[in-house]
């Protein structure tokens, strides 16, 4: 069953905390501190992969997180960073976030987005030590990772899209044309799933992506019939291949029927380029005739999927309307330049610290004691350990 929707959540790695050490050798019985940092915890990334075609690969996995940053040590000793959380998504997913905002269109191969940062690692006591404070006995706990859920909502990416009424004869079209093999029957609604196919150029230097999506009927842009939920399949097509079937002789009707369900939905489709495909020409006694004028009618193709009569003609006239697309421009580091990103929340206002006794805070605490115990659990604290908050001494319950 094809998957175009999916609901994830995600947790990035807690930073390290930083190591409370002092120098103790041979002959250096009262050595200064030598606590290294902690490491950054690991982000949550989701990519975008060629080899994969739809989202139901997280029916099975909805939760990813992120490894967490290693503890500083002695001797200066950096800890390691978290392992990063690999997310594998379709090209052209969308991700979204819980307000309903976009943060990224992954509409490339290998397009990625962080959608959680990892949590930085906290500072050694070494980073604490100054003329006035030679021995710091504190150091910092790591910060934990972002967490969050997020929608993937996948829109197919396809050179051309196949549209029209059920049983028009979309699916024969597509198997006699391409590589794909979506089933066929002689009534409506055999399609319940977009189907894609990839058809090669005659000389075989090109090939083009079809998509057939499920029949559009009246009122499938106000929810109506199962053309509803595939119609974003629609919107990243640059041509829509409009089949009608000829032989119920009122072709002009039917096209102004899809004509008017693509403008009610909107999204650009009411003025995407399109080509006519008269289906079933042979159940007429004559070619069957298409006066209408439109600007967005680029050409008009008369073809039988049954005999194979014009499907030559059209499959080469389909690499002449569709130009081969530009490669998008990814710069150093990976990153699709066209990604949109969500604005960060700045971090927080205070800071954990592991003392020799317990623990301590740093700056502004917050008024939300459940959110300070939470953050001193994740830091580590236990029932009964010590909280140093300003001039109080607090014991953890």
């Amino acid at each position: 069953m094809f998957h175009d929707r999916a609901q994830i959540k995600v947790q990035a790695g807690r930073g390290g905390d930083g190591s409370l050490h002092f120098r103790r050798e041979k002959h250096v019985p009262k050595g200064g501190p030598d606590g290294g940092d902690g490491g950054p915890g690991g982000d949550v990334v989701i990519s975008a992969d060629p080899a994969l075609r739809d989202l139901s690969a997280f029916r099975r996995r909805a939760w990813f997180k992120a490894g967490r940053g290693e503890p500083g040590g002695a001797s200066l000793r950096h800890g390691a960073t978290g392992e990063s959380a690999q997310v594998r998504v379709p090209v052209g997913t969308q991700v979204f976030d819980e307000d309903g905002q976009l943060i990224a269109d992954l509409a490339s191969p290998e397009a990625r987005v962080i959608v959680a940062r990892g949590g930085s690692g906290g500072r050694g006591n070494k980073r604490f030590a100054s003329p006035t404070l030679r021995t710091p006995r504190f150091a910092e706990t790591g910060l934990s990772g972002e967490a969050a859920s997020f929608d993937l909502r996948l829109k197919l990416l396809a050179d051309a899209a196949l549209v029209g009424l059920p049983n028009a004869g979309k699916s024969s079209l597509l198997t006699r044309i391409s590589n794909a093999r979506p089933k066929v029957a002689e009534y409506p609604f055999t399609t319940l799933a977009p189907v894609l196919g990839t058809v090669d150029a005659p000389d075989g230097t090109r090939q083009l992506t079809v998509a057939d999506v499920p029949g559009l009927i009246e009122g499938a842009s106000e929810g109506v019939g199962l053309g509803h939920e595939f119609l974003a399949h629609l919107e990243r097509a640059n041509l829509l291949l409009h089949v009608i079937d000829a032989s119920e002789g009122d072709a002009a009707e039917r096209f102004a029927a899809i004509g008017h369900e693509l403008e009610a939905y909107g999204a650009g489709l009411e003025s995407r380029p399109q080509a006519i495909v008269l289906n079933k020409i042979d159940l007429l006694p004559e070619p069957p005739d298409f006066d209408v004028r439109d600007d967005r009618i680029v050409r008009v193709f008369r073809i039988s999927c049954a005999t194979g009569a014009g499907i030559d003609e059209f499959r080469r006239a389909l690499f002449e309307l569709c130009p081969p697309a530009a490669s998008p421009v990814v710069s150093e580091d990976g990153l699709v330049d066209y990604l949109v990103y969500r604005p960060r929340p700045s971090g927080r206002r205070y800071r954990i610290l592991r003392t020799d006794r317990g623990f301590r805070i740093a700056g502004e605490p917050p008024s939300d004691e459940a959110e300070l115990e939470a953050a001193l659990k994740a830091a580590g604290a236990r029932t009964g350990d010590e909280v140093e908050v300003g001039d109080e001494v607090l014991e953890l319950q």
